[in-house]
C-alpha cells in the first residue's frame, strides 16, 4: 500500500467507526468502545507502518474539491517529518487513552455516544494533522471544536458540564473569526493558500512578510492558536474543560487538541512576521509564569493539571517566537506523553475514590494504588524536568534558549528568561504539592481509605505512557538500534528536534553558559520540589495557602478574575450596546422601512378598495368627473 492510500485509511477509518457506532451502536455501549479502541489501535498500527517505511522525503497529493468561478478549493496530504511527528503523537497517545477509557466509563449509560465523540474527534484532529492547505485545516479545526463541545457536554444533565461547553465553543468561535480572516487575506494577498506554494513564494520574495499586509496575516493566524491552545486572552475556556470525562481532559485538553495550536504554529512559522513571533514569545512566557501560579490556587485535582497544560502551552508558544518552531514540537511530543499520563493518572484516582476531586479528602494513595501512584510520580518529575526525564530535554532547553537569546540579542529577552524559569519553579510547586497532598499522608476520607488499585484497563495505559515520561526524551543522545529507531521513538519523528537541541548546546558550550544553565534549572526544580513537601506534605485537611493568606490564595484560586471581568463586559457593556442596536434596528429599519412602508402600502390598498363598489353606473359618474376636471384644467 502506497503512503497517500495508507494516510487516506488513517483519515477515513474513525470516519468509518463514528458513524457505525451513531447509526447502529449508541445504544450498546460496549460494542462501541470496542470498536473504537480496535480503529484507535488499528490507526496507531498503521501510522506506525507509515512512518518506519517513508523514504523521509516531503509527500504533497491533492485533489480539487469545490469550486467557484475562478476560485478552487481543495483537499489533500501535505507528509513531512512534522507530520510524522504529531501523527505518531495523536494516535500513540489517543490509542491508550481509548483503551483506559474502557475502564473508566465503564459504568456509564451514554458509552456509545461517549466513544462516537472519540472516534470524531480522532477524524478531526487527524485532518489538521494532514492538511496541506489552510481552507482545509479549518474544516477539520472547526470539526475538532464541534468534537469538543460534544464531550465536554457529555455529562449534559449538570449545568456545569452544558456551560462549560458552551463556553469553549464560543470562546474559540472568536479566536476562529480572526484565524477565518487570516485565511481569507492570505487568499487575497497571496494568491493561494496551500501552504507548499505560501513557502516557496515566501522563499522567493521573503519582503513581502514584512509588509502590513504580511504582518497584518501573521497576527490574524495567530487567532486560531490563541483560541485553540487557550493562550491570552482566551485562556478561560481550559479549566472549566474539565467538566468533561477524565480521558476527554486527558485525550483533548493536554495531548492533542489544545497541542494542535502549537502545530499550526510550527506548520506555518514561514508565515510569521517577526512582530507577530515576538507577540508569541512574550505572551508564551506570561502565561507559564502566570498559569503556574494559578495553579497553586485549585483544590480540583484536574484543575490543578489544566492550569499545568496552560503554563506548559506557554513553553512551546515562547519557543516558537525565539525562533525555535522545533523545540517547540520536541516538548509538544513530551508534553503530550507526561501530561497525558497525570490525567489519566487523576482519572485512575478520581475513580478509585467514587468521583471525588477534591485533593484534600484524597491522600495516602500511593500505598493502595502503587502502580497509579509510581506512574504518577514518573510523569511528575518529567513535569519538573528532572534531569533523565523526558521533560528535562526538552523544558529546559526553551529555557536556555530563552537566557541564550538574551545571551546574544540584548537584555530584553533576559525579561523572558525569568519568567519561563519562573514559570519552572511554580511547576514544581504545583507538582509537589499536588504528589504530597494526594499520594502521601494518610486519607482524609472515607473514599479515600477504602481506594483500591484500578484494573488493567486503566494501569496498562498508565504504565506504557509512564516509560515515555521516563525516555521519551532519551532520543537526543542519537541511539539508534533496529534501523528505524532513535531512543523510543522513529527516527524520522526524532529528527524534527534532534538537530535544533545540539545546536542549541553547542551555542551554550560556546558561550560558556551550559553547565551553570543546568545547575540554576536542576536548583530550581529541586528547591521547588522540597518547599512543597515541607509547606504541603504534612497531612493538613485544608489548603495552608488559604489558611494563612487566604487574599492571595483567592486570587490565584479566581486566577486573577479574568472570567469576573469578561462577565461584566458581556453583562454591562456588550449586552448594553446590543439592546441598543437592536432598538436602532426596530424602529430605523423594521418599522420605518417594513412596518412603516408596509402600513403606507396597507393603508393606499384599503382607499382605493372603497372606490371600487362593482357598479357601473358609479364608475361612469368618476369618469364624467374626471373629463370635467381634465377639460377644467385644460381651459385653465
Amino acid at each position: 500500500m502506497d503512503l497517500p492510500t495508507l494516510l487516506t485509511a488513517i483519515l477515513l477509518l474513525p470516519l468509518g467507526s463514528a458513524a457505525l457506532i451513531a447509526l447502529f451502536l449508541r445504544k450498546r455501549g460496549s460494542l462501541a468502545a470496542a470498536l473504537s479502541v480496535t480503529v484507535g489501535f488499528l490507526i496507531m498500527a498503521l501510522s506506525l507502518d507509515a512512518i518506519l517505511t517513508w523514504n523521509g522525503q516531503d509527500i504533497h497529493v491533492t485533489r480539487e474539491w469545490l469550486r467557484f468561478g475562478h476560485y478552487a478549493f481543495s483537499m489533500g496530504f501535505y507528509f513531512n517529518h512534522q507530520t510524522a511527528l504529531m501523527l505518531l503523537v495523536v494516535s500513540f497517545v489517543a490509542s491508550w487513552i481509548q483503551l483506559f477509557s474502557v475502564g473508566y466509563m465503564s459504568d456509564d449509560e451514554a458509552k456509545g455516544r461517549f466513544f462516537g465523540g472519540l472516534s470524531i474527534f480522532m477524524f478531526s484532529i487527524l485532518g489538521i494533522v494532514l492538511a496541506d492547505n489552510l481552507v482545509m485545516l479549518f474544516v477539520f479545526w472547526e470539526l475538532v471544536g464541534f468534537s469538543s463541545y460534544m464531550l465536554i457536554a457529555h455529562y449534559f444533565k449538570t449545568d456545569f458540564a452544558n456551560m462549560a461547553s458552551k463556553k469553549a465553543f464560543i470562546v474559540n468561535r472568536v479566536g476562529d473569526f480572526g484565524f477565518l480572516l487570516g485565511i481569507v487575506w492570505c487568499w487575497n494577498h497571496y494568491g493561494t493558500v496551500s501552504l507548499i506554494e505560501l513557502q516557496a513564494k515566501l522563499t522567493s520574495h521573503p519582503e513581502m512578510l514584512g509588509t502590513h499586509h504580511g504582518i497584518a496575516i501573521g497576527m490574524l493566524l495567530m487567532c486560531g492558536f490563541i483560541g485553540k491552545s487557550a493562550q491570552f486572552p482566551l485562556q478561560v475556556w481550559l479549566t472549566d474543560a474539565m467538566a468533561g470525562p477524565t480521558p476527554v481532559s486527558a485525550l483533548i485538553h493536554a495531548a492533542t487538541m489544545v497541542a494542535a495550536g502549537i502545530y499550526f504554529l510550527a506548520r506555518v512559522f514561514f508565515l510569521l512576521s517577526p512582530f507577530t513571533l515576538h507577540w508569541i514569545m512574550w505572551s508564551g512566557a506570561a502565561m507559564t509564569a502566570f498559569a503556574g501560579l494559578c495553579a497553586l490556587g485549585q483544590t480540583d485535582i484536574k484543575k490543578t493539571l489544566a492550569y499545568s497544560t496552560l503554563s506548559h502551552l506557554g513553553y512551546m508558544a515562547c519557543a516558537v517566537g525565539l525562533g525555535y518552531p522545533q523545540l517547540a514540537m520536541f516538548h509538544l511530543a513530551m508534553h503530550a506523553c507526561f501530561k497525558a499520563t497525570l490525567f489519566l493518572g487523576s482519572g485512575s484516582v478520581i475513580h478509585a475514590c467514587h468521583h471525588e476531586q477534591d485533593i484534600y479528602k484524597m491522600g495516602g494513595l500511593l500505598k493502595k494504588m502503587p502502580i497509579t501512584g509510581i506512574t504518577f510520580l514518573l510523569a511528575s518529575l518529567a513535569n519538573c524536568a528532572i534531569p533523565f526525564f523526558s521533560g528535562a530535554y526538552s523544558k529546559d532547553s526553551i529555557i536556555t534558549a530563552a537566557f541564550l537569546k538574551g545571551h546574544q540579542e540584548g537584555s530584553v529577552y533576559f525579561g523572558v528568561y525569568l519568567l519561563v524559569l519562573f514559570g519552572a519553579l511554580c511547576t514544581a510547586l504545583y507538582t509537589g504539592r499536588l504528589f504530597s497532598v494526594v499520594f502521601l499522608g494518610q486519607a482524609r476520607s472515607e473514599e479515600a481509605g477504602h481506594a483500591h488499585e484500578s484494573g488493567m484497563a486503566m494501569t496498562l495505559p498508565l504504565m506504557v505512557l509512564g516509560v515515555l515520561s521516563l525516555g521519551g526524551g532519551w532520543a537526543v543522545y542519537g541511539w539508534e538500534w533496529g534501523g528505524h529507531f532513535t531512543g523510543l521513538l522513529p527516527s524520522t519523528c526524532a529528527v524534527v528536534f534532534i538537530e535544533a537541541f545540539k545546536n542549541l548546546h553547542e551555542a551554550l558550550e560556546k558561550a560558556g553558559v551550559a553547565s551553570v544553565l543546568e545547575f540554576v534549572n536542576l536548583g530550581i526544580a529541586i528547591a521547588g520540589l522540597a518547599f512543597a513537601y515541607l509547606f504541603y506534605g504534612r497531612n493538613q485537611t485544608g489548603d495552608p495557602l488559604a489558611q494563612k493568606s487566604p487574599g492571595a490564595f483567592h486570587v490565584l484560586e479566581r486566577h486573577g478574575w479574568f472570567d469576573d471581568v469578561y462577565d461584566w463586559y458581556v453583562t454591562q457593556v456588550q449586552q448594553r450596546i446590543a439592546d441598543l442596536v437592536g432598538a436602532i434596528d426596530l424602529l430605523l429599519f423594521k418599522f420605518t422601512f417594513g412596518w412603516g412602508s408596509g402600513g403606507i402600502a396597507s393603508l393606499t390598498g384599503s382607499v382605493l378598495r372603497r372606490f371600487q363598489t362593482g357598479s357601473i353606473h358609479t364608475y361612469v359618474y368618476w369618469f364624467l368627473a374626471g373629463v370635467i376636471l381634465f377639460w377644467a384644467l385644460s381651459v385653465g
